[in-house]
């Protein structure tokens, strides 16, 4: 990660609803619901919690999939949450996604030429014999082959495919892309090649990453700076390594637990934690932490006042009202 710690892409109150029924019954469910977080130049962030707790939504509404309902998301200084489409296309460059399916991501129909050089003719960056050779480097580039420019999708394995998806999240010089759980469909021997393989290629074009996944052994490898979450909000930030040995956060806490180890007897993670009642609803949410039903360490202020994301050490963000209670037991 570069020491400058120039920030790329910053994140602010950001929302993501939807909304559905009527008038007199609306459900509004808050996938995304107020988060901050700053990604800086060079760096990787990774972004953990369980299904269902908001982090492809997260990663799909920085970059614009879909529109967020309130907040900025500030790339190079300049917001492009409130964009139009036509204003957007500039700044599409500038941010690329690698999606965690690799089979449904990539259209069927299309050779590998046409996948990857989809965003260099949208960009109308090179043409001709030009575009065919960025191509064919792309493809060196993420462990493929020449030949393999004029074959379909379905003529790959599952690694083969999500290294297309790469390449073509490359083809427009990004500086940022966002990795919705690029390896968790892989077997698990190509996992670490393709791991390897992202940061060799952060490493050379000096990119940033956003790396969304389940696998917390695999996240604290690959990440500078960690962000936890839970029902669309950010419970935790800090770096990788003091996330995993000196965690604040309840949620973070049991959530570490549940890490496999080689030799549990020995660990000093040996103790599982396992959390009482049933993740809550998104929908219609109430005031109060939304951890607070599950959480053993829960008072009625939790139930009641939404906690704030504070720093309470240097680089160390928790949204807990009892953090420093919990960090003397």
């Amino acid at each position: 990660m570069s020491e400058e710690r120039i920030p790329l892409l910053e994140v602010k109150g950001l929302k993501k609803y939807f909304i559905s029924g009527s008038l007199k019954n609306r459900r509004v469910l808050a996938a995304v619901d107020g988060i901050n977080f700053t990604i800086y130049k060079g760096e990787t962030f990774g972004l953990v919690g369980e299904s269902g707790c908001g982090k492809t939504t997260t990663g799909r509404t920085i970059c614009r999939l879909y529109n967020p309902t309130e907040g900025e998301v500030i790339i190079d200084g300049i917001d492009i949450a409130k964009m139009s489409e036509k204003e957007l296309r500039p700044y599409r460059k500038k941010m690329q996604m690698i999606f965690q399916d690799p089979y449904a991501s990539l259209n069927s129909r299309m050779t590998v030429t046409d996948i990857i050089a989809e965003g260099i003719d949208t960009h109308k960056l090179l043409v001709g014999e030009a575009r065919q050779e960025r191509i064919y480097e792309l493809l060196e580039k993420v462990g493929l082959k020449r030949e393999h420019a004029s074959r379909y999708p379905h003529e790959f394995s599952g690694g083969q495919r999500q290294r297309i998806g790469i390449a073509r999240a490359l083809a427009v010089n990004p500086e940022i892309i966002i990795c919705d759980e690029p390896i968790s469909a892989l077997d698990v021997s190509i996992q670490a090649q393709v791991v390897n393989m992202l940061e060799d290629l952060q490493d050379e074009f000096g990119l940033t990453y956003l790396f969304i996944a389940h696998d917390l052994s695999m996240v604290r490898h690959i990440s500078d700076r960690i962000g936890v979450m839970y029902l669309g909000k950010m419970m935790e930030i800090t770096t990788a390594d003091n996330l995993y040995e000196h965690p604040m956060h309840p949620y973070t806490i049991s959530l570490l637990s549940a890490i496999p180890v080689p030799d549990p007897k020995n660990s000093i993670r040996s103790k599982r934690i396992i959390l009482k009642g049933d993740v809550g609803s998104p929908i219609n949410m109430k005031p109060g932490c939304r951890f607070a039903p599950r959480c053993q360490y829960a008072t009625e202020r939790c139930l009641t006042d939404t906690p704030e994301l504070r720093e309470l050490e240097p680089e160390h963000f928790v949204a807990c009202h009892n953090a420093e209670t919990i960090r003397g037991i």
